[in-house]
């Protein structure tokens, strides 16, 4: 016990600020209400959250916006008119991934990336006949600012009246998909951007 306040007395280079409070210490923080005033100007000096007035690091989640968003876009490309048919995109059977928001040093950055499978159904007239027929468009992966390598794996339904020329055909038809895809992708993109 003498031994301690002997080093008090000697003063020690080394406080444990909680337990002793000095004179020379800052006092402790008050919290202070804010007034609407206040929030209105915390809230133009920075984007994101009002507690991340730095700017650092913030990622927000805009998934559930963007599945639905992305579901709308590609249900109302409609359809598509070929030499020998027509199809058109009916449903969105997958559509996986995320979408998200990052405020970093204040500034605002967006990205997703996504898989897609869409489901698609036509008709295509063969030496005076009319067929039906169903397949996907697969997207296996795409993210943002990398539309312009779009890439679409067109899948048929198993036919055996069809034959590998006729299945190359429609598969060549179904391509023709990738433009109007494209666009309502680059749509989405600027939508994503502007929220």
């Amino acid at each position: 016990m003498e031994r301690e306040e002997e080093k008090k007395k000697e003063g020690s280079s080394y406080r444990y600020w909680v337990r002793e409070a000095t004179s020379e210490a800052a006092p402790p923080p008050q919290p202070q209400k804010l007034n609407n005033n206040d929030v209105a100007l915390n809230a133009s000096a920075s984007l994101g959250s009002l507690w991340n007035r730095a700017g650092t690091w913030e990622e927000k989640s805009l998934t559930k916006w963007a599945n639905d968003r992305l579901k709308e876009l590609l249900g109302s490309v409609g359809s598509l008119q070929f030499s020998s048919g027509k199809a058109e995109i009916i449903d969105v059977n997958r559509c996986v991934g995320d979408a998200f928001l990052v405020t970093v040093r204040n500034k605002k950055r967006v990205g997703y990336t996504y898989e897609l499978s869409l489901k698609v159904e036509g008709e295509w007239s063969f030496e005076e006949n009319t067929k039906k027929v169903k397949g996907s468009l697969d997207i296996p992966e795409f993210s943002f600012g990398e539309l312009d390598d779009l890439e679409v794996d067109v899948k048929l339904s198993e036919d055996k009246e069809l034959s590998q020329q006729l299945k190359q055909q429609i598969r060549l038809d179904m391509k023709q998909f990738m433009e109007p895809i494209r666009l309502k992708l680059g749509q989405f993109e600027q939508e994503l951007k502007d929220r």
